[in-house]
């Protein structure tokens, strides 16, 4: 008899242990469930803050280069690197940029935002190699000096020239049009190739000029049939000093016969904007192409997502 309830005591004591393990199991699945979604739900709130934050600051950079606009000679405009729209905006707490009464101050002393406006006309434009539905030779060769001062394979460009011909004429089998530099790789450049390329191209909705002003040397010489990569550079130089005026200023300073006209300017139309925001739990990049006709600035696509 004793040793049946010794038996029955051992096989209750073990039963209440198994309950008391199974309960503590539960419990710690319940509240880690409960941490993962609270975790969740803060990462998605800071996401959603940070992309009206980013919101915000494509709506500043459109209120600079709209004032910029303004600012200027609406006969002769001209845009360079000196001016307010050219200066990155380098990583600041975003409580910098509130008022001391801020109800959320202790989120914005976590947070760091930064941003810069590019000119993309001071890059060579990918659509400038149409005309109509055939290939622009004056472009073309353009982008073979660009492609020999990148030591580029010329095989790259005639692959990417029959490319964008079929895209146009809309060929069975052919690809979209590319509205991203991204996608170039659609017409068979190669991604060392576009990375290379990158720095000095963009592509966007119609033919635009070389902005003399901002472009980079590499740009200057290859744009610029006549110029070696010398007068590129010593122009550049000069360039920073007393930025062109007109194409007159440029072809002066050149000192040799230069053909400029109706392939480049000294402003500019299309602009990048790229915002930056880091938080907490998350680090957000926003990247948007904007034209600007006087002082209308208007978005003509966006992207963003989350930074590595």
């Amino acid at each position: 008899m004793k040793r049946q309830r010794h038996s029955s005591r051992g096989a209750a004591l073990l039963a209440a242990m198994l309950m008391v393990s199974l309960v503590a199991m539960l419990a710690a699945g319940a509240a880690w469930q409960q941490w993962r979604t609270v975790a969740v739900e803060s990462t998605e709130r800071q996401h959603a803050q940070g992309q009206w934050l980013l919101l915000g600051a494509l709506d500043w950079a459109r209120v600079i280069l709209r004032e910029d606009a303004r600012s200027g000679n609406p006969d002769a405009p001209t845009d360079h690197l000196a001016e307010p729209w050219a200066i990155p905006l380098q990583e600041a707490r975003l409580s910098s940029f509130l008022s001391a009464n801020s109800s959320d101050d202790s989120l914005a002393q976590q947070v760091y935002l930064s941003g810069q406006i590019s000119d993309l006309q001071a890059r060579m434009n990918v659509s400038n190699l149409l005309q109509g539905s055939q290939i622009d030779l004056k472009s073309l060769q353009a982008f073979e000096r660009l492609f020999e001062a990148l030591n580029l394979p010329t095989a790259q460009l005639n692959t990417l020239a029959q490319g964008l011909v079929a895209a146009q004429q809309q060929k069975d089998g052919a690809p979209l049009m590319p509205q991203r530099i991204s996608q170039l790789t659609w017409l068979g450049l190669t991604p060392q190739t576009l990375n290379t390329l990158a720095p000095y191209i963009t592509v966007l909705p119609n033919r635009s000029p070389v902005n003399l002003n901002t472009a980079p040397t590499v740009v200057l010489y290859a744009s610029v049939a006549g110029l070696s990569l010398s007068d590129a550079n010593r122009l550049a130089d000069q360039r920073a000093q007393n930025p062109w005026p007109g194409l007159d200023a440029f072809q002066k300073a050149a000192g040799k016969p230069v053909g400029v006209d109706g392939t480049h300017s000294v402003n500019s139309r299309f602009f990048e904007v790229v915002g930056r925001l880091r938080m907490p739990a998350t680090s957000l990049v926003e990247r948007s192409v904007v034209q600007r006709d006087q002082v209308d600035v208007k978005v003509l696509w966006r992207e963003s997502g989350s930074l590595q």
